[in-house]
């Protein structure tokens, strides 16, 4: 099983790449396993806009087919997640996230955006056929000084809807491994750090 973390922000050294790291660390540590790879688009930019093929962006999209969990983070830019992470993510074949999980993570400077990690960058997972466990997480820039309660509280919610061990057969689906297991509704609202 690993985890590959994906940061949408045009702006490298980001603070959404902080809490992305921070949030695969964290359900690392619960999962007993390495925190894995981070794909920081920042500095893809200008390969992704580019008419020529980049090996650069090849590998990042490889990183995200190779992984079972992936952490999918961007700030939020006019209610949304980036463009950037849009046209990266739109490099990806049809389901081609089909038997993954892909948590959402949105970075918020206001509270009023804290179900865009719900209504906006959920369906974009799920469109790519990844499973796409509740909570997403929505983090108010103000509480990224103290990310550590926030994010205990949030994986002991996420856990029990995560796979103890990666499918060996991808016609099984992940989501098999979690039949079993109470799963909160799609209505549930966004975990928001406030």
């Amino acid at each position: 099983m690993s985890i590959v973390t994906v940061v949408g922000n045009p702006r490298s050294g980001s603070r959404t790449l902080t809490v992305a790291t921070k949030a695969a660390e964290t359900l690392a540590n619960r999962l007993g396993i390495p925190a894995g790879d981070v794909v920081d688009l920042a500095g893809l930019a200008p390969a992704l806009f580019s008419p020529e093929p980049s090996p650069g962006v090849e590998v990042a999209l490889e990183l995200l087919l190779d992984a079972s969990i992936l952490i999918v983070a961007s700030p939020t830019y006019k209610g949304t997640y980036t463009g950037l992470l849009k046209s990266f993510l739109d490099k990806l074949p049809n389901q081609a996230l089909a038997g993954k999980f892909a948590v959402p993570l949105l970075v918020l400077g206001d509270p009023k955006h804290s179900l865009a990690v719900e209504v906006h960058l959920r369906p974009l997972l799920v469109e790519l056929g990844a499973n796409v466990p509740t909570p997403g997480l929505a983090v108010l820039e103000s509480h990224i000084p103290d990310l550590d309660p926030l994010l205990t509280t949030w994986t002991d919610r996420l856990l029990p809807q995560l796979p103890t061990h990666p499918p060996t057969d991808p016609a099984d689906g992940a989501i098999s491994q979690v039949a079993d297991q109470e799963v909160p509704s799609l209505t549930d609202r966004p975990e928001v750090l406030t």
